[in-house]
Order: structure tokens, then C-alpha cells, then sequence
């Protein structure tokens, strides 16, 4: 089938007058969990982050860390797996033609990764002739109360248009939908895990907005005059959009306007060299929504606890990944406030939990072996906030050095929630503390050690994050992930992940947890572990029981109170 695909694609090489075409995992609204997934139809690549370069006698698929086992494990058969962090596509591909369709790159993106290369739009997606996707029924969009969000459309649309003011700048072209969410208190369901609203929007320094989407997404918003009818904007007339504006300059946001976009704004208009300031606002969360994160982990963590003394006490005999998560998912669903994941839930039993992103299907399911080590790693959204939790779960008692590994882990995953952030006070040096116990045993990880996290918005949601790259200071109200890790190939997969948000203490900025779910005590080597680390661990378990003993049955609250 793909090398079926792979064929035509490559006969429609010789009509376009190119050597090669590109192929990304974003769709036009460069979500993380694409609408149509055109890499996935060509490579049967799964991932969540990756880009294929199809040229008429090799393919490559240049994925993260992450992701390497899982593509080649995937798509080896076809292609060549480049690890892109150590080999960008340009060392590799040079002085071809490439075609590219400029609604799925940044002007930035596709100079980074093919500087070397001549590169031709074309406008109709080659992967689309080839293969007709479903286009699904959208739903319209619709508002969230202020008692959710804690600050009115109005008053972000002001804060917006003095940016904009204080700038010198007469509009700006927000791209990304989660911004778009945040700006105008909306959400949709146009996303399989964030429920983001499809759309871009013009907004003007006198707070005029045009929303570009289809009307009958906009119909609930439009009746509650959030927007007026005549400029919601089908997206096919944004050119149209664009030659009735008179001011002279744009803000476009370098992450998501594609050069589709960019050069049509460009062809009339100067853009300034300025970010969508969005992405920082929405990073800083208030009272409401850390009160209401707060709420919705409150739900999870029961979820979560109910499943761990589950899995930990039912036969494993007949278990397979795909029962295991079948099971969590249940859980949740217990509560009337959950909607749906938040990802695809990874479930690794032994060698699976290896790959960073695995993906049991029913197809392809392990039966989870007690012998083994388990790794979840999982989230929800609820209807006033978004999840992410990883466990690494065991049955009997295992070797010292997989303990070993797990307590370094686990000594790092502390560190971070003991920061001090008056000294360690950005992503990259909190980073380090996360690894140094494991780089002392000349062990570490292929991924960051934490994501920003949205406000019932997408689980990974920037700028802010932990990893070697980030220079970006934290500040209070910003929710993160805390997930450093440990993978040995074709063996076994750790980690362990809370949520986590900075909040004032006393005058110091902390960092406190949103996640309440129980770690793995039987992994633990406590003779690794010092004073500081075990009171962190006993203090953590007490307000797990604490929170949950009343909601638990008999079993659930003496097997959880055994863990203080």
C-alpha cells in the first residue's frame, strides 16, 4: 500500500519539475495532532513530529529522539531514519528541486531544514491528489463563561490592541487556533485531543476583529456578539480580506502563518519583525484557571490511583496494553467531567515502554507480562482543564540495576519539583538538575525533561518548557510538565511525569503539584535516596491519601496508605 503511494507520488515528479517533495506531520493549522495526517498516509509513520523528503530513488524520514525506535520499528522498510537533531535535512539533501506546499511551512522552517536546495511551492498538496481524506462535519464553536476563564474577551482584546499600539503596528495575523481560543474565550472541536476552534483571526489597533472561518462555525459566537457577522471571513476570501485593509503594518505569528499567508499579507503590507504575543500571555495563568487545573487533576489522580491498585492486583495473565488502557479510560470516565484524552495514551509493557511515544492498538497489543516493567503515560481534558500524567509501574520485584535507574529518575523528578527559582530560574538549568544523577552513571534521555501545558487548551503549549534549549524565565502562574526519564532498547522504558505549576510562597516563587497519583514505591533503591528525597516522597504519598481515603473502597485506601 505505501509503496504503492510512494509510486504515484513520484510519477507526479516529471509534471512538476522537481527531484523531490516534502511532506510534514502539521496540517494548515500546524496542530500538533494534525486534522488530515498526510505523513502518516505515506510513510505509516504515527508520530506526533516528523518530516518526509520523498526524492525519485531514496525517502528519508527525519524524526526527534523521541521517535526514532517507533520509525523505524513503522516505516524502516521505506525509508532511511534520520535522528533530526544530529542531521538536518540539508546536510544530507543538497541542490535538488524540492516541491512543498506553502500552506504546511513557515517561512523559518523550511529555511531551516532546506537552506541547501531549490525550493517550488505548489499550491495543490500532492498527498491530497493521491488520497481523498474524510473531510468530518464541524461543530460550531462556543463560549466559556468568565467564572472558567477568570478574565473577559474584552479585556484580552485590549491588552492585544495596546500591544499593538505600543508597537507601532496596525494588525496582527494570529494563525494558531489555540491563540485565537485564548483571545476570544472560544473553544472547538475541530482538534482529536484539544478542543481548539479552527480558525485564524485579523485583529486591528482599534480592536476591529475578522474572524477567518466557515459561518456556521461561527453561528453561536455571532449570537452572543462576540463577533459581527459580516466579518467572519470564508477562508477563501482572505485575499479579498486583505486588499480592503488600509493601515501598512502587520505582526504575522513566525510559528504558524505559513508562507501561504505571509506572502499575501507581505504583497501589500510591511510585517514587522515582532511575536505574537499571545503565546506569553496565555502561558501565565490566573487564580481561575490554576484553581480550575487544580480541579480537574483532583478528578484524574483519583482516576489514576483507582487504576494503579487495579493493575498492580488484577491477573496479569490475560492483560494486554490495549486492556490497560481501556481500563484507565474507564476510570475517568467516572467522572461527568471528563471529555476525552488529552493524546493517545502511550501503555509500554517491558521492551514497548522503551519507545518514548509507543502506541498499542489492538492490531498490535503486548500482553503485559508481570515480570516486566509498565510505563503509562496518559492525560485528560475535562471541561475546565487538561491532564498529562507518565507512571512506570511494577509487578514482582526487579533487577538492582533497572531499580537503580528508576531511583535516579526519580531523584531527578524531585530535584525539579524542589527547585529553587531565585537560582535556577529557566528551563535550561532546571534541565540540568533533572539529569544529573543519571549522567553521573553515564546514563540520560532523548527528550525534554518538561512541556508547557495549556488551560483546557493542548497538553504540550509553549514557550515555556524544561530542556536544554530554553532560556525563556519562569514565572509564576506557569503550568509544566516534570518528566525525566530512562530508556534501554529492546528492554524497558521509566518515567515519571507530574504537572506542575509556579506559584508565590512567602515571597519565593515554588514550584507545587498539580498531579496526584502514586509513584512506584517497589522501584525505589532508598539506600540512593537522602533525607530531603524520602520526607518529599512520604509528604507527597500523605496528601494523595489525604485527598482520596474518602472516596476509595477498603482495598484501594489500605493498599495507598501502605505507601506513606
Amino acid at each position: 500500500m505505501i509503496e504503492n503511494k510512494l509510486k504515484i507520488l513520484k510519477e507526479k515528479f516529471k509534471k512538476f519539475e522537481i527531484d523531490g517533495y516534502i511532506i510534514p506531520k502539521n496540517d494548515e493549522y500546524f496542530s500538533e495532532y494534525a486534522k488530515n495526517d498526510r505523513l502518516k498516509n505515506i510513510s505509516n509513520f504515527s508520530g506526533s513530529a516528523g518530516i518526509a523528503v520523498i526524492l525519485r530513488k531514496k525517502n528519508y524520514l527525519f524524526v526527534d529522539g523521541r521517535y526514532t525506535i517507533q520509525a523505524q520499528q513503522e516505516s524502516d522498510r521505506n525509508f532511511n531514519i534520520i535522528e533530526i537533531h544530529k542531521k538536518l535535512p540539508h546536510t544530507i539533501i543538497k541542490n535538488c528541486n524540492l516541491g512543498y506546499d506553502p500552506k504546511l511551512f513557515t517561512s523559518k522552517s523550511i529555511k531551516n531544514y532546506f537552506s541547501n536546495n531549490n525550493l517550488i511551492p505548489i499550491n495543490d498538496n500532492l498527498i491530497d491528489q493521491i488520497f481523498k481524506f474524510k473531510e468530518k462535519k464541524t461543530k460550531p464553536f462556543y463560549s466559556l463563561e468568565k467564572n472558567i476563564t477568570g478574565e473577559t474577551h474584552q479585556s484580552k482584546i485590549l491588552k492585544i490592541t495596546n500591544f499593538l499600539k505600543s508597537n507601532n503596528a496596525d494588525y496582527l495575523f494570529i494563525s494558531a487556533p489555540e491563540n485565537i481560543a485564548w483571545l476570544l474565550n472560544i473553544r472547538g472541536y475541530d482538534n482529536p485531543h484539544s478542543p481548539i476552534p479552527n480558525a485564524r483571526l485579523i485583529i486591528d489597533k482599534n480592536k476591529k476583529l475578522f474572524l477567518i472561518t466557515k459561518k456556521d462555525n461561527a453561528k453561536k459566537i455571532i449570537k452572543e456578539k462576540k463577533i459581527n457577522k459580516k466579518n467572519v471571513i470564508d477562508i477563501e476570501d482572505i485575499t479579498k480580506l486583505i486588499d480592503t485593509l488600509k493601515r501598512k503594518k502587520f505582526i504575522i505569528d513566525n510559528k504558524t502563518c505559513s508562507i501561504f499567508y505571509e506572502n499575501i499579507i507581505k504583497s501589500k503590507f510591511k510585517i514587522l519583525d515582532k511575536n505574537d504575543p499571545i503565546y506569553k500571555l496565555k502561558s501565565i495563568k490566573n487564580s481561575y484557571e490554576i484553581n480550575h487545573m487544580i480541579k480537574a487533576h483532583k478528578k484524574d489522580g483519583l482516576a489514576l490511583t483507582k487504576f494503579i491498585h487495579w493493575i498492580k492486583n488484577i491477573n496479569k495473565k490475560t492483560i494486554t496494553e490495549v486492556d490497560a488502557q481501556n481500563k484507565l479510560e474507564k476510570f475517568r470516565k467516572l467522572s461527568k467531567d471528563y471529555l476525552f484524552p488529552s493524546f493517545n495514551t502511550i501503555a509500554g509493557s517491558g521492551s514497548n515502554g522503551a519507545i518514548v511515544h509507543y502506541r498499542a492498538t489492538t492490531i498490535a497489543t503486548k500482553k503485559i507480562n508481570k515480570k516486566d516493567v509498565f510505563l503509562v503515560d496518559s492525560g485528560g481534558q475535562y471541561s475546565y482543564g487538561t491532564t498529562d500524567v507518565t507512571r512506570t509501574i511494577c509487578f514482582t520485584n526487579q533487577k538492582q540495576s533497572i531499580k537503580n535507574a528508576y531511583t535516579n529518575v526519580l531523584k531527578g523528578h524531585i530535584a525539579v519539583a524542589l527547585t529553587n527559582l531565585r537560582k535556577d530560574n529557566t528551563g535550561k538549568k532546571i534541565d540540568i538538575r533533572a539529569r544529573k544523577f543519571l549522567k553521573k552513571e553515564g546514563l540520560d534521555y532523548a527528550h525534554g525533561t518538561g512541556h508547557g501545558v495549556g488551560f483546557f487548551l493542548n497538553v504540550h503549549e509553549g514557550p515555556q518548557s524544561i530542556s536544554k534549549h530554553n532560556s525563556l524565565k519562569i514565572e509564576k502562574g506557569m503550568i509544566l510538565s516534570n518528566e525525566p526519564g530512562y530508556y534501554k532498547k529492546n528492554h524497558f522504558g521509566i518515567r515519571i511525569e507530574n504537572l506542575i505549576y509556579t506559584k508565590k510562597l512567602k515571597n519565593k516563587l515554588v514550584f507545587e503539584n498539580l498531579t496526584l497519583a502514586p509513584i512506584e514505591k517497589d522501584l525505589v533503591n532508598y539506600k540512593l535516596l537522602n533525607k530531603t528525597e524520602k520526607d518529599y516522597l512520604f509528604r507527597y504519598h500523605l496528601s494523595i491519601y489525604s485527598e482520596y481515603s474518602s472516596s476509595l473502597n477498603k482495598k484501594e485506601r489500605k493498599w495507598l496508605a501502605s505507601l506513606i
